[in-house]
């Protein structure tokens, strides 16, 4: 057990490093409250309130072996909710394992509050969490306390400290009972919630969502979109669903990893659809890449 067990841990660690996720690894408790206005949702707040996100792209490419994955793109990201829309192979999850700093640009930058995170993993840490789409490749412990714990240590907290603010995390989110619980025990949607638990413990300013919502059914997509509208940190949500935008300030669409339109998402949305539906009457499934 122990030698598989550290196998594949030493396999995720890259990631679970900037898992926090924020952080949206996922990104979005049911605590006691959980609406905005007359209840809050104090699981769901970081260190700052209303924090809008800062990113700047500037000419960022990223390639692999070769093959531009990535192409030029520049732009400015200061909204507090921020949509990435594109079709599958668009260059999204790439984009944001590049803003969290993950990975480093092939050529450009990619800044957030001013910092070259893939540079400064302790930065990286305290700014961006990412949340993945399964959460089996993102949860690497096998009890809920654990899971949360985890970032805390790579905050450099104490023991105590850890157990305190695990134990606080779960009271906030309405999740007490769930303290000891064995990971292999919840349901999909409750591991997601697992993750975003462990990402707002490290209280990032900003959580990326990288399409957590594939596979979900409506009840659990409508619960964690319902963390999500509370959350007080920056979002930047990576999907190919239009739905899972709604209420969002800023949109970029990607098209073959180029930045095909940048803006408000009243005006961004409604042209990613038409292009999508548009799509859909051709048949260029059949084409063959390369």
């Amino acid at each position: 057990m122990i030698g598989p067990r550290h196998t594949k841990r030493n396999q995720r660690s890259p990631r679970i490093l900037f898992r926090h996720l924020a952080p949206l690894r996922f990104i979005l408790y049911p605590a006691a409250s959980m609406t905005r206005g007359a209840m809050t949702m104090d699981g769901l707040q970081t260190n700052s309130t209303e924090h809008g996100c800062d990113i700047a792209l500037d000419g960022l490419c990223f390639a692999v072996d070769g093959k531009a994955i990535l192409s030029d793109i520049s732009v400015n990201l200061t909204a507090s909710r921020i949509g990435v829309v594109g079709r599958n192979g668009s260059g999204k999850s790439t984009l944001a394992r590049v803003i969290a700093g993950l990975v480093a640009p092939t050529s450009g930058t990619a800044r957030m509050d001013g910092l070259h995170l893939s540079q400064d993993r302790k930065a990286a840490l305290r700014q961006v969490g990412i949340l993945f789409q399964n959460p089996d490749h993102q949860i690497i412990f096998p009890t809920v306390d654990e899971e949360i714990g985890f970032g805390l240590r790579q905050l450099g907290h104490g023991k105590d400290a850890v157990a305190k603010m695990t134990r606080d995390t779960l009271t906030r989110f309405g999740k007490s009972h769930w303290a000891g619980a064995y990971i292999n025990t919840l349901s999909q949607g409750q591991k997601h919630l697992v993750c975003l638990m462990a990402v707002v413990a490290m209280g990032p300013k900003t959580i990326i969502l990288d399409e957590p919502f594939t596979g979900l059914d409506i009840p659990t997509k409508a619960q964690l979109n319902r963390y999500l509208a509370n959350y007080k940190g920056g979002l930047i949500h990576i999907t190919h669903d239009p739905a899972d935008l709604a209420g969002y300030d800023q949109v970029i669409w990607l098209e073959q990893g180029k930045l095909a339109q940048n803006g408000a998402a009243a005006d961004v949305l409604p042209a990613y659809i038409a292009r999508m539906t548009a799509l859909g009457g051709s048949d260029d499934i059949s084409d063959l890449a390369g």
